[in-house]
């Protein structure tokens, strides 16, 4: 959501017209331009574009809509887009007239309190109630075509989710590209509050209709190093709000209730979304998105009540998907819409499609493949053993200290950051708050595919304590690059304990090692554990915490691989 936003004013005046738009043969050959760039089928239509109008919602409010209507004898459809990005370039290209130029009509909506529509900006609270109110809108429109699909990315995911909580009758297909059903923690990313991507995106809504669009630009290039500077402010409440400014009202309390299972999480908890839709739902993802869990628990929710339900996994961060992988992208987007609004054969012939590092495109069956499992096992001097450490000999122990007040720096993972994605993290290995294990050069190339788990055999003598694993390959001239991680809020204090990591589709090639590395924190990407157990919003005392990995034979890497990819059939 990060970059989404970031380009959503450099034209956002344009969002309160009320006429069609006017210079229709540039816009038209500016479409063309696009189509061709992206390699998409060729347009079938001229577009004309009705900005401003002006959707009621039950409480009186009105929400501000643009309609794209394509110029033909027989539409292909209705398509619903709501976000609270602005209504122009990028989203009004990639989500507005590219679709209507294939015969599309596009209704692309600012939700409640952004870019000239009524009432105030609560992340996430009124989307149930305003998207059922803009449908029983659009269905009395002269233009509606009687049945609808929704596509959109991020938090224009989110609003797809909440119509999929009770589908409308006339909802016949969702296109949902890294969009969460569940914010509840706020847990942006496995295992702890997601600081990194939380404020930043926070400090990004908050100022992303500021008039002064070319200042907001070059703050938004220094965002990142702003957020991390306000991240190791204490108390992290007051530091965060002197970043924030008098926007962002709603950070506060997302800092004050960390817990997912808290009622005040209620309303942005859209769980019951996978278990009442049988809307087909088409889900893309990358394996450095943030949300890559919640894409896979939504496809295998989906799947398993017989829903029709695609998936594609790309090598992509959140930020690529409106870059990098936009050709794919937009190109499934019309096969599914093409397939499940107008009738036509299915260009997917297998239900997953992923892409492995090394490999290629697969496609699958079914998600995880089958694979046979690999363990290597943690052992002295930092080595990666194929082979379990002899049974009755002396248990070794490695140790190292994390401390809140110079925490283990973030470096690379699946963050919405530009800083996110495939980093070397060489440097981090060396760090002495880091244990590394790393194997010995792997005689054949080893596919893991699935989801990798390190097991540890641990022990701190501080209750409060956090875990970080990574997997990462190191090259023949000791490079190290990110992999997948895990993450552990609230460790025991004791015994053993199982970090499930990120989903991969990766080929460790002969003659490169894997690397295990293993901290107390990953920061600013999780909010640092101040080790004293005082609230994250208000505590000020930090403790350092002394972590043990006993190196018995329970502390191993498990992974889901072989010497080749799995099977496509």
């Amino acid at each position: 959501m990060i970059q989404l936003g970031s380009l959503s004013q450099m034209s956002a005046r344009t969002d309160a017209e009320t006429t069609p738009s006017t210079r229709p043969g540039l816009a038209t050959a500016v479409r063309r331009a696009l189509g061709g760039l992206l390699g998409l089928p060729p347009a079938t239509a001229d577009v004309v574009v009705h900005r401003g109008l002006r959707v009621p919602m039950r409480d009186g409010v009105d929400l501000v809509a643009d309609h794209y209507e394509p110029h033909v004898a027989t539409p292909a459809g209705t398509l619903l887009v709501r976000g609270p990005y602005g209504r122009s370039y990028p989203f009004a290209a990639l989500f507005g007239s590219i679709y209507a130029a294939r015969g599309y009509h596009v209704l692309v909506q600012s939700v409640r309190g952004t870019f000239g529509s009524g009432g105030d900006f609560s992340p996430m609270v009124h989307e149930i109630p305003d998207g059922a109110d803009t449908v029983a809108w659009l269905r009395e429109q002269p233009w509606f075509t009687g049945s609808f699909g929704t596509i959109g990315l991020s938090y224009l995911g989110f609003t797809q989710w909440a119509l999929l909580t009770d589908p409308p009758p006339e909802m016949k297909a969702a296109v949902i590209t890294v969009g969460p059903h569940d914010v509840s923690g706020p847990r942006w990313g496995r295992g702890s509050f997601g600081l990194n991507d939380f404020l930043g995106w926070s400090d990004l809504v908050a100022h992303q209709e500021d008039p002064n669009r070319l200042l907001t630009l070059l703050k938004q290039a220094r965002a990142q190093r702003r957020v991390t500077r306000a991240s190791y402010g204490l108390p992290l409440g007051e530091a965060s709000r002197a970043l924030l400014g008098d926007g962002a009202l709603w950070f506060e309390s997302w800092l004050e209730h960390p817990e997912a299972d808290d009622e005040f999480w209620t309303r942005l908890n859209l769980r019951d979304a996978l278990d009442r839709t049988e809307v087909p739902v088409l889900l893309l993802s990358g394996w450095q998105d943030l949300f890559l869990e919640q894409s896979l628990a939504q496809y295998a929710s989906l799947r398993t009540r017989g829903v029709p339900v695609g998936l594609t996994v790309g090598p992509w961060t959140h930020g690529h998907m409106m870059t990098k992988a936009a050709p794919t992208v937009i190109r499934e987007t019309l096969d599914w819409l093409g397939t499940h609004l107008g009738g036509q054969p299915p260009q997917r012939t297998r239900p997953v499609r992923v892409h492995v590092t090394g490999q290629g495109w697969l496609e699958l069956a079914e998600w995880p493949p089958a694979m046979p499992e690999q363990v290597l096992y943690l052992a002295s001097a930092g080595r990666l053993d194929t082979a379990p450490p002899e049974q009755g000999g002396r248990v070794v122990d490695d140790v190292f200290v994390y401390n809140p007040a110079d925490p283990t720096p973030t470096v690379g993972g699946r963050l919405l950051s530009p800083v996110g994605g495939y980093r070397d993290d060489t440097e981090l290995a060396r760090r002495a708050d880091v244990l590394t294990f790393t194997s010995d050069p792997l005689p054949a190339d080893l596919c893991v595919v699935g989801t990798p788990a390190v097991q540890l055999s641990h022990s701190c003598g501080n209750p409060h304590n956090d875990l970080f694993v990574r997997i990462s390959q190191v090259d023949a001239q000791g490079r190290s690059r990110n992999i997948s991680d895990g993450y552990l809020a609230s460790a025991p204090d004791a015994g053993v304990v199982r970090l499930e990591l990120d989903a991969v589709a990766h080929t460790f090639p002969a003659g490169s090692r894997v690397r295990v590395l293993i901290a107390g924190g990953s920061h600013p990407r999780f909010v640092r554990n101040l080790g004293s157990g005082e609230p994250v919003g208000t505590g000020t005392a930090l403790a350092t915490a002394r972590h043990t990995v006993h190196l018995d034979g329970d502390s191993r890497l498990i992974l889901p691989a072989g010497h080749g990819p799995p099977s496509t059939h």
